[in-house]
């Protein structure tokens, strides 16, 4: 199955109306159960993500919830995809003691914004649990802006 990104409403309001700061915005990234399915009009926010108390992974076994933050990457336009590319580097999540998961999609969030802005939801289109001793890592995530 294909990995599908998708934006949240919410965010593109939100970079439109000048109250997020792409390249200066703390941006965080949280995995997500294998039974959310993101919805890009209802999830806004972090609490919309996380109201539903089995939504996002619970802190265990090497997962933490809401404490990876991105970092790190580039921030550049694309003129042959006519885009703007915010690139983080590698995100990673170590099982230790037990095992991380299962996770189906992963929510990143703008961490400044004080409502806690939904970027958006990185479906794997498989899910995926970490055994003890396995690490989880995500690639280069990016925020394209199209």
């Amino acid at each position: 199955m294909a990995i599908v990104v998708t934006l949240s409403n919410h965010w593109k309001y939100q970079l439109g109306k000048k109250l997020v700061d792409v390249s200066g915005d703390t941006f965080k990234i949280i995995l997500m159960n294998d039974s959310f399915a993101f919805d890009k009009d209802a999830h806004a926010t972090l609490a919309d993500v996380t109201a539903s108390p089995s939504a996002e992974l619970a802190t265990n076994y090497g997962y933490t919830q809401q404490d990876k933050q991105l970092s790190g990457g580039t921030w550049a336009e694309n003129d042959t995809d006519d885009k703007g590319i915010r690139t983080f580097d590698d995100v990673s999540w170590t099982a230790s003691g037990g095992s991380i998961g299962p996770t189906g999609s992963a929510v990143i969030y703008d961490d400044t914004t004080a409502d806690k802005t939904v970027v958006g939801c990185i479906d794997y289109g498989t899910d995926y649990t970490i055994p003890t001793g396995a690490s989880f890592q995500i690639t280069a995530p990016v925020i394209s802006i199209a």
